[in-house]
C-alpha cells in the first residue's frame, strides 16, 4: 500500500473524529490549547490502536481467506463508507456536549474507531506493514480532530456532516480500487 493510499485511508477514518470534534468544539465554553489537545489525543490514540487489534484479528484469518480477500478488503471499506455517508445524511440531531471526562471521551473514542478496527482487518489482509499504517493513522486524526474543534469554535456543526461524506467517500474509492487492482483492471 503507498503513502499515499495511505494517507487517504486516514483522512477517511479521521471523518467521524473530525465530525465529534467538531461538535465538541461547538459545546465547550472556551476552546483551550489543552482541552484541543486532550481531544486530539484520545481520537489519534484509539484510531491508532483500533487497526492493531483488527491486523491481529485478520493475521489468523489471513491464510484461510487469501484468495478472496481483494474482496474483502472491497466489502469492508464499501460497508463503512455507505454507514459514513448514511449517518452524515441522517435526520437524527447529535446532541452537542462539551463533557471531556474519562467515561465521555472513552465512549466517543471508540465509537468513532470502531471503523478503524475493520481497516485493521484489511490492512492483515493486504499485508501492509502495521507500524508505518497506524502512526500515519494516529497522526492524521490528532491534527484533524484538533482542526476540528478550532473549526466547532468558530463555525459550529455547518461542516460535520461533509466531512463525514467525504471520508465515506474516500473509503469506498479505495475499496474500489483495491478490488479492480487484485483483478486485474488497473495496472498499478
Amino acid at each position: 500500500m503507498s503513502l499515499i493510499e495511505l494517507f487517504l485511508i486516514a483522512v477517511g477514518l479521521a471523518m467521524d473524529a473530525f465530525a465529534v470534534s467538531i461538535c465538541k468544539g461547538l459545546a465547550l465554553t472556551k476552546i483551550r490549547w489543552r482541552d484541543t489537545v486532550i481531544i486530539g489525543l484520545w481520537f489519534g490514540g484509539f484510531q491508532a490502536f483500533m487497526p492493531v487489534i483488527g491486523f491481529f484479528f485478520g493475521v489468523g484469518f489471513q491464510e484461510k481467506i487469501v484468495s478472496i480477500d481483494h474482496w474483502i478488503a472491497f466489502l469492508l471499506l464499501g460497508f463503512i463508507g455507505i454507514n459514513m455517508i448514511r449517518e452524515a445524511l441522517s435526520k437524527d440531531a447529535d446532541q452537542v456536549n462539551g463533557d471531556l471526562g474519562l467515561k465521555t471521551m472513552f465512549l466517543l473514542a471508540v465509537a468513532t474507531s470502531i471503523d478503524a478496527l475493520a481497516v485493521g482487518v484489511t490492512f492483515a489482509f493486504l499485508q501492509t506493514r502495521i507500524l508505518p499504517a497506524v502512526i500515519t493513522i494516529g497522526v492524521v486524526t490528532f491534527f484533524i480532530s484538533v482542526l476540528g474543534v478550532r473549526i466547532g469554535a468558530v463555525f459550529g456543526t455547518r461542516y460535520k456532516a461533509k466531512a463525514e461524506i467525504f471520508g465515506g467517500i474516500i473509503l469506498i474509492l479505495l475499496g474500489c480500487k483495491i478490488l479492480l487492482e487484485h483483478l486485474g483492471f488497473l495496472p498499478f
